[in-house]
């Protein structure tokens, strides 16, 4: 069992003295069905990406319960074992950036640091200062925590989310965050494979494969070629050799490439049109919301590189259940264990300026005035502007932000009447014109499994067209592509599966749209402003705007900080001087 996989959770009905575990072997279909050995057999439905058939013995009292009762077994979804992810380059540097904190000499007096933006970035900020011996202040606008992975409940007690969230084994960042935390068991590790739809086929699927006895680059390699559908020979051949400059270029060719689009580099590498739409389109949608002809190559030559030179780079991870709880809450615990504060609906208003241009205070819609040793901003880039004081824009490290804009982006989520067949155990890349990924979240997510319902999330990109639309159109602009991905299941006019509800989340300004040029933009974390600092996945770092990238932005913020922090201190024994003068 080991070897395939593992069962999240299991609900049984009868003592689990009678459950058998053999015949373990792939299964089509969803529920149960008496066969010629008595057994019973369950697994989810729709593909071998399910995984398993767990056979039951089936004997005449339990036959008789399942006609009374229902379904005795709910088997809320399988599991892969967590990659060996510890012996990668990525991740031990990222342990040893995250131990520094904690080895760190312990301050005479702590900081007391003011955050703005109780999102990944911010949260990563406070904690690995409180690891560092200083006292983070968090403040958050909103009542709920996580930012762009935020999420509520409803009237049902059912969450809906900003977005659809994925962890990937290229994330050393945030797989080192969960191992210091011990959560890492709230992770789902899905099989390390990519699923595309098929538009010219619908309801039909193509998938990279990579095996697990292959080392990186070799099972990338090997899940390429072996995909005969999406691509043929001779674009493999050309995108290849269009490949080989990144690959013998490393880093400083990847840079370079930040001036050009997805497109106008594919042109220029003559690599066939063919190739950026069955593939490109999908993953710039995925990666930034946007098309191939607006990314920059540089985002995806990044992704590449992460993705083709790890072995479970690409593999991906479910969380078990709503971010807030799941993940925001154990970061706050930890901050708050340590002295660390953490205050939501806490918006700012207005940052204060001393007369030489540095931080006074912070000026809260509530009236609130808060000090502190040290600022940060780890709210979006956008907000951060309509902040910033008019004092410092002019000064070319804020100038330079004004490139930087986020990107519309809207989550959907829906609720059907019945549980959808043509669907995986993953993440799933659309290729339709108005979506980039979806899941079926009662299928993929261990809180959110129903075994009567299917949820689909959606992530609705590129988005800017419909932002303003209303919610009912975007559903029913939502309902034809759906048409298309399950076109036996689900019809435009809801003749077939019918939604039982939907919630539509809109993010007119989410992450920063990476076009072109954009790379001599993003501010490194420590500010010219003294005591000022910036964090968030827009900010400097070698990843993505991402969960990654917004973690790895935090530690990295929190680093400027503790080797500011005799300068810190300092500063404020002079501001305490100058008060009482």
């Amino acid at each position: 069992m080991a070897v395939c996989g593992c069962m999240t959770t299991v609900h049984m009905n009868w003592q689990s003295n009678i459950i058998g575990t053999r015949d373990i072997v792939p299964t089509p279909g969803f529920g149960y069905r008496n066969t010629s050995t008595q057994k019973i057999s369950l697994a989810f439905g729709g593909s071998e990406s399910m995984g398993l058939r767990l056979r039951l013995p089936c004997t005449r009292s339990v036959k008789s319960s399942l006609r009374k009762n229902g379904f005795p077994l709910q088997v809320v979804c399988l599991d892969y074992p967590r990659p060996e992810l510890e012996n990668t380059v990525n991740f031990l540097e990222a342990a040893y950036l995250s131990s520094t904190f904690r080895a760190s000499s312990r301050p005479t007096k702590p900081l007391e640091v003011i955050i703005a933006g109780a999102g990944l970035a911010g949260l990563s900020t406070a904690k690995y200062l409180a690891d560092a011996g200083h006292k983070p202040i968090l403040l958050e606008a909103r009542d709920v925590l996580g930012g762009k992975v935020a999420a509520w409940k409803d009237e049902d007690g059912d969450w809906y989310e900003t977005g659809l969230h994925i962890f990937f084994g290229a994330y050393p960042n945030v797989q080192n965050l969960f191992g210091e935390l011990g959560i890492n068991d709230r992770l789902q590790w899905k099989e390390h494979s990519m699923i595309f739809a098929m538009p010219n086929k619908p309801g039909q699927f193509s998938r990279f494969d990579f095996p697990e006895v292959l080392p990186a680059p070799l099972n990338g390699v090997w899940a390429i070629l072996k995909n005969s559908e999406m691509l043929t020979w001779p674009e493999k051949v050309k995108f290849a050799i269009g490949l080989l400059p990144a690959i013998l270029g490393g880093q400083d060719y990847v840079t370079a490439q930040d001036g050009l689009s997805v497109q106008e580099w594919m042109r220029k590498q003559g690599v066939p049109e063919r190739v950026t739409d069955e593939v490109f389109i999908a993953m710039s949608k995925a990666l930034n919301f946007i098309n191939p002809d607006e990314l920059s190559m540089q985002c995806i030559l990044i992704a590449l590189n992460r993705f083709l030179q790890e072995k479970h780079g690409s593999k991906m991870a479910f969380l078990d259940g709503n971010p807030p709880e799941r993940l925001c809450m154990p970061i706050v615990d930890h901050i708050q264990s340590l002295g660390g504060e953490v205050h939501l609906n806490s918006r700012i208003q207005k940052i204060e300026l001393n007369e030489e241009g540095t931080v006074k205070n912070l000026l809260l819609n509530n009236g609130k005035v808060i000090e502190g040793d040290a600022y940060v901003f780890a709210t979006p880039v956008d907000i951060m502007k309509l902040l910033l004081p008019n004092d410092w824009k002019e000064i070319p490290y804020f100038r330079k932000l004004e490139k930087l804009v986020g990107v519309p982006v809207i989550n959907i989520h829906i609720w059907f009447d019945r549980k959808l067949k043509n669907t995986y155990d993953h993440l799933l890349f659309s290729r339709s014109p108005l979506l980039s990924v979806y899941a079926d979240m009662s299928v993929t997510c261990k809180e959110y499994y129903s075994p009567n319902q299917s949820m689909l999330e959606l992530v609705f990109a590129p988005a800017e067209e419909w932002i303003s639309r209303s919610d009912e159109d975007i559903i029913e602009a939502t309902m034809k592509e759906l048409s298309k991905l399950f076109p036996d299941e689900i019809s435009a006019d809801q003749s077939k599966a019918k939604i039982v509800k939907y919630h539509v989340v809109k993010t007119p300004r989410s992450v920063y749209k990476t076009v072109p040029n954009c790379e001599p933009c993003r501010p490194v974390q420590r500010s010219p402003i003294e005591g000022f600092y910036l964090a968030g996945d827009y900010t400097k770092q070698k990843y993505l705007a991402s969960m990654e990238g917004a973690v790895l932005s935090g530690k990295l913020c929190a680093q400027a900080i503790v080797q500011d922090s005799q300068l810190l201190v300092a500063r404020g024994q002079r501001s305490r001087v100058q008060a009482s003068v």
